[in-house]
């Protein structure tokens, strides 16, 4: 668990967006709340620095190597995730525990060895890629086993922050889907996980299920020679990392009933399943190690009718983190949602532009992923209309990333209307470059 001095941590705030104005008889409520922490040890602000220059919150962090035989073919892929994971251990601040996991159908120590965790200065640094220079490829894949170690390794560790980076460049062929299910279930809330696939023999759906359910990025290398670039910035966000285990709690009065709570930027998750009960009426939805940054979230409420006239606070939206003793830190934001009856059309019919905005953004990124499991599938008529419907959104929000990474998947006829035709060829890893960014948001023009 988490425990942090408060002069140490970043100051959270929240803003809540929404129109309250409900018409007679109207029961469903949706607001956006943005929460930002700011003025942490690590922000290059114009505040003092809390930590000492290269010192941050205490951290341990897990780099999980895909040592199976397709590793080998090419050559380059081997070659370039031992360097990235030499690039990965030079940027560990002085102080960090760490280890190295070689992943094959079984998980290997590299090193430190022994069951332990090595701390980060210019001695272990070097040891640790001497022992990458023996790393070579064979055996299979079982990723849960990677996993399992990891959180072996990490969570004996008295720190703050636990993190794991994952490299893979294929499919989980050694193990069940259910074992690796079981897994992410159990190192589910024990430490936070950034996954990547190299090449384009892996499955993305098994890469980014890794990263949503331990909270952490997916994304695609689809040229080995991007490796090093790729994970010197993952080391570099997660030592900037700050809090961890922070929990949206919701509160709802009695008889209001929460339809959903999802992430919906950067990235569009949705954590309406993960909810824990907190106390009456409470529930906490986990949204994993924060450092200097900005999220927002979509909370869809039903509440009880009511007249004319008649308002009533919907829910109360706070941020928490647990301590060592078992209770709960709470960080001092907080935003209200409302709801009031009004029998003026024109407020109680006006859409928040927020809430509208994250409303396509999620649709988007579901468009897009029902476009390309109908195109695998062979319907190209149901995947040009998703596509084209996610064309469309993606042209309307301003998701220029998105909109390029659809036109090498479709020929865009119109993008304000969604017309498009299937492309007769498209490179695998344009697909999957796609697929795997596909719940990739772009944030609301204030």
């Amino acid at each position: 668990m988490a425990n942090f001095a408060k002069s140490h941590a970043p100051r959270f705030s929240m803003d809540v967006y929404q129109n309250e104005y409900l018409p007679e008889g109207g029961r469903e409520v949706n607001a956006i709340a943005t929460v930002t922490a700011t003025g942490g040890g690590t922000v290059g602000s114009a505040m003092t620095p809390v930590y000492p220059a290269g010192r941050g919150p205490s951290a341990a962090v897990a780099l999980m190597v895909d040592c199976s035989g397709s590793m080998d073919y090419p050559p380059a892929k081997m070659h370039n995730a031992r360097a990235a994971t030499a690039a990965a251990i030079d940027t560990l601040r002085d102080g960090t525990h760490f280890a190295v996991i070689g992943g094959t159908h079984v998980a290997n120590e590299v090193y430190p060895g022994g069951g332990r965790l090595a701390i980060a200065d210019a001695g272990t640094r070097e040891q640790a890629k001497q022992a990458l220079r023996r790393l070579s490829a064979g055996g299979g894949t079982a990723i849960g086993t990677w996993l399992r170690l990891a959180d072996r390794l990490l969570n004996p560790a008295d720190v703050t922050i636990r993190h794991g980076i994952l490299l893979t460049d294929g499919r989980n062929e050694h193990e069940s889907p259910e074992d690796l299910g079981a897994t992410l279930q159990a190192c589910a809330g024990r430490f936070t996980c950034d996954a990547r696939g190299v090449g384009t023999d892996w499955e993305v759906k098994e890469v980014t299920g890794i990263a949503s359910a331990l909270l952490g990025t997916a994304d695609i290398v689809a040229d080995p020679a991007g490796l090093t670039a790729d994970f010197t910035q993952i080391m570099e966000s997660a030592m900037g990392k700050e809090v961890a285990d922070v929990s949206l709690r919701v509160w709802t009065p009695v008889g209001t009933t929460i339809r959903f709570v999802k992430q919906v930027a950067p990235t569009v998750e949705d954590l309406t399943a993960r909810r824990t009960e907190a106390g009456p009426r409470a529930g906490d939805y986990p949204t994993g190690s924060w450092g200097d940054e900005s999220r927002d979230y979509h909370l869809c409420l039903e509440v009880p009718a009511a007249g004319l006239g008649q308002e009533m606070l919907a829910a109360r939206v706070s941020l928490v983190v647990p301590q060592a003793d078992r209770s709960v830190q709470n960080l001092g934001a907080q935003g209200l949602v409302r709801a009031v009856w009004t029998d003026d059309m024109a407020a109680s019919t006006s859409i928040n532009p927020q809430v509208a905005h994250y409303t396509g953004q999620a649709e988007l990124a579901q468009a897009i992923q029902q476009g390309l499991d109908l195109r695998k599938a062979g319907d190209f008529d149901g995947a040009t209309a998703k596509l084209g419907r996610a064309v469309q959104l993606a042209s309307a929000s301003g998701n220029a990333d998105t909109a390029k990474l659809l036109a090498k998947v479709v020929d865009v006829v119109d993008a304000a209307t969604g017309t498009v035709r299937l492309k007769t060829k498209v490179a695998e890893a344009d697909e999957m470059t796609l697929e795997t960014r596909s719940t990739k948001t772009v944030r609301v023009k204030k």
